[in-house]
């Protein structure tokens, strides 16, 4: 045991040296509260890349945070920031709830994306290597003909990218800011790819993450859906995977425009593998928005959904 703690200690140590100086990001707009940005965070796991934490009003080093790890971070909190100038409003929605004290007080880390790894970063390695090989030349070749190096140009990475979040930034986090760092009150979430990410997450280490939010889950993986047998083999892997109910949740939705209308008989299947593996409406939230698209415009006009239940402060029973 001893052996065990000497060893975290000198990961945050270590990670915590290598790190270049925090900056304040004056320059972006904000709803409230301020963001800390971490600059190209090394890593010994994946390419570098900027880590934004957002912290409410008033928030005070003498407090404890619940912690809500975010992929896409550049994508967050200032739309005249973002490629698309669309944004997640994540500062506005965890004021709002934190105000009327609907959810715990949180801090949210943003873990920007890689640009062209993203993809490589945020798909599930355990099912991608089932994937047959046949398949999986016909994916190579498309990306290669389409010339498009954000798809599969060197397999996959999120393994790495999972012990990056896991043996890196969440030591980091915990050990420069007052979080509370258990299970009950560490979080993931995020959209599409980043959704399976977060469904990867959260069952590859049910012992460091309590709740996963998953938007918009890119159930399809690739983008077709004739001959596609990735979809069986996410939820293959979900049913043998399922973290334990009695100390998780799990929350899921969909659209039904754009991309997004891929994903109903998916989620669909997925609802009922995590039904039959006792999950119920206390541990597991899955809903479809009709007529909604495959944008953050979306997914922020329902982030509220999923903060209230993985981050909701408990009912006082009467």
């Amino acid at each position: 045991m001893l052996k065990r703690v000497l060893f975290l200690l000198f990961i945050v140590l270590f990670s915590a040296c290598k790190q270049k100086p925090v900056l304040l990001m004056p320059d972006l707009t904000l709803a409230s509260g301020t963001v800390e940005r971490y600059p190209d965070f090394n890593s010994d796991y994946v390419s570098d890349r900027n880590i934004d934490i957002w912290l409410p009003e008033e928030f005070s080093r003498n407090e404890e945070y619940s912690v809500i790890y975010m992929h896409d971070g550049q994508m967050l909190f200032d739309s005249t920031k973002t490629w698309n100038k669309q944004e997640w409003k994540a500062d506005e929605t965890a004021t709002r709830l934190m105000r009327e004290g609907i959810i715990e007080k949180c801090i949210i880390v943003g873990i920007w994306n890689s640009g062209e790894g993203r993809h490589s970063d945020y798909f599930p390695a355990k099912p991608f290597n089932k994937i047959p090989q046949e398949y999986l030349d016909h994916l190579f070749q498309e990306a290669k003909q389409s010339n498009n190096p954000v798809f599969f140009s060197d397999g996959v990475n999120s393994d790495e990218y999972l012990k990056f979040l896991v043996m890196e930034v969440k030591p980091f986090i915990d050990a420069n800011y007052p979080t509370r760092p258990g299970r009950e009150n560490t979080f993931i979430a995020e959209s599409s790819m980043g959704g399976l990410i977060s469904m990867y997450a959260i069952c590859e280490y049910p012992e460091i993450f309590g709740g996963a939010a998953c938007l918009s889950t890119h159930w399809v993986g690739t983008f077709e859906i004739h001959n596609n047998p990735v979809p069986s083999l996410f939820l293959e892997y979900l049913r043998y995977k399922l973290p334990d109910p009695a100390t998780h949740k799990l929350y899921f939705d969909y659209g039904t425009e754009t991309l997004d209308s891929l994903y109903e008989p998916f989620q669909l299947r997925a609802d009922s593998i995590l039904i039959s593996g006792g999950y119920d409406e206390t541990n597991l939230m899955s809903i479809k928005f009709e007529g909604k698209d495959h944008s953050e415009k979306s997914w922020a006009e329902r982030l509220h959904i999923p903060l209230v239940f993985m981050v909701g402060k408990e009912k006082q029973s009467k």
